[in-house]
C-alpha cells in the first residue's frame, strides 16, 4: 500500500510538472534540457558498469543537452543558421577520435554505447521541440497542443494497457523481452488512445487552437502512431535493461525507477510523431 501511495504521488507530480512546462517555451526548454542531461548521465553510469566500456559521461551529457537546446533554438526561430549545430558535430568527432588514445578494453563497444546515447536519448528528446514550434508565414509560434497531446496519448496508452492487461491479458505481446505485456492490454491502450484523440480533436476545433492537425482522422492517426512506437520504445528500453542485467535504470523517481524508465516510450514516439506530421504536410 505504501509503495502504491508513493508511486501515485510521484506520478501526479510528474504529470503536473510536464503539463506546467508546456505553458511557456522557456519552461519547456529548461525542463527537457535538464531531463535530457539526467537521462544521458543515468544511461552512461549504467553502461560504464558493463565490462570494459568507458563512455565519457560528462562530455556525452553536455553534448546531448547542447543538441536539445540547439534544436529548440533553431526550431523556435531564435537562431536562423544551421551553424548552431557545428559545436555538436565537433563534439561527436572528438568522442570518436578520443577513443584512439584512451586504451579502453572495449573501444568499439564504447563508441557504440556513446553514439547510442546521442541517437536514442538526445535526438529523441530533441524532437519534442520540433513538434512544439510551427510556422505561420514568416513567424514561428510555440504551441503546447501537439507535444502535450503526445504525452497524453502515452499516458492513456499505458493506463489502458495496464487496466485491460490486468483484467483480460492472456496472450503475451513480446515474452522474450517483456513478459508482462499482452496483446489484450495493447489493444485496450490503443482503444483508449483513439477515444482521447477524438476528444482532443474536438477541443482543438471548438477552441480554434493553432495546430497543424485539425481533423479527427489526423488525430486518430497520430494517436495510433504514438501507441505503436511508444510500445516499441518501452520494449527497446526493456531490451537494453535485460541485456545489461538490470531491473530499473535508476531510483530517482520513487516508485517509477529512473528517468529512462519514465520516458522510454517517448524516445521513439516523438520522432515517429515528427515523421507522421511532416508526412501529412507534404501529402
Amino acid at each position: 500500500m505504501k509503495k502504491f501511495i508513493i508511486r501515485t504521488i510521484t506520478g501526479v507530480l510528474f504529470v503536473a510538472i510536464i503539463v506546467a512546462s508546456f505553458l511557456r517555451p522557456l519552461a519547456m526548454t529548461a525542463l527537457f534540457a535538464l531531463v535530457t542531461g539526467m537521462a544521458i548521465w543515468e544511461y552512461s553510469g549504467i553502461v560504464n558498469e558493463h565490462g570494459g566500456v568507458s563512455v565519457n559521461r560528462f562530455i556525452s551529457t553536455v553534448a546531448g543537452v547542447y543538441l536539445f537546446i540547439a534544436v529548440t533554438a533553431f526550431c523556435g526561430g531564435f537562431v536562423m543558421s544551421g551553424a548552431v549545430f557545428v559545436p555538436y558535430l565537433l563534439t561527436l568527432v572528438y568522442l570518436f577520435v578520443a577513443e584512439l588514445y584512451a586504451r579502453n578494453q572495449q573501444p568499439v563497444a564504447t563508441w557504440g554505447y556513446t553514439m547510442l546515447s546521442q541517437m536514442w536519448i538526445a535526438l529523441g528528446f530533441s524532437t519534442i521541440s520540433v513538434v512544439s514550434f510551427f510556422s505561420l508565414g514568416y513567424e514561428v509560434h510555440f504551441s503546447f497542443v501537439l507535444p502535450l497531446s503526445i504525452f497524453v496519448f502515452l499516458w492513456a496508452n499505458d493506463s489502458g494497457a495496464y487496466l485491460i492487461g490486468s483484467l483480460l491479458g492472456k496472450h503475451k505481446l513480446f515474452p522474450r523481452i517483456s513478459p508482462n505485456k499482452s496483446w489484450e492490454g495493447s489493444i485496450g491502450g490503443g482503444v483508449l488512445v483513439i477515444i482521447v484523440a477524438i476528444l482532443i480533436s474536438i477541443l482543438v476545433k471548438s477552441y480554434e487552437m493553432d495546430c497543424v492537425l485539425q481533423t479527427i482522422p489526423q488525430w486518430i492517426g497520430l494517436g495510433l502512431v504514438v501507441v505503436v512506437f511508444g510500445t516499441w520504445g518501452d520494449l527497446v528500453e526493456s531490451l537494453f535493461k535485460r541485456t545489461l542485467g538490470i531491473k530499473d535504470s535508476g531510483t530517482i523517481l520513487p516508485g517509477h525507477g529512473g528517468i529512462l524508465d519514465r520516458f522510454d516510450s517517448s524516445l521513439l514516439a516523438f520522432p515517429a510523431a515528427v515523421i507522421y506530421i511532416y508526412t501529412l504536410s507534404i501529402i
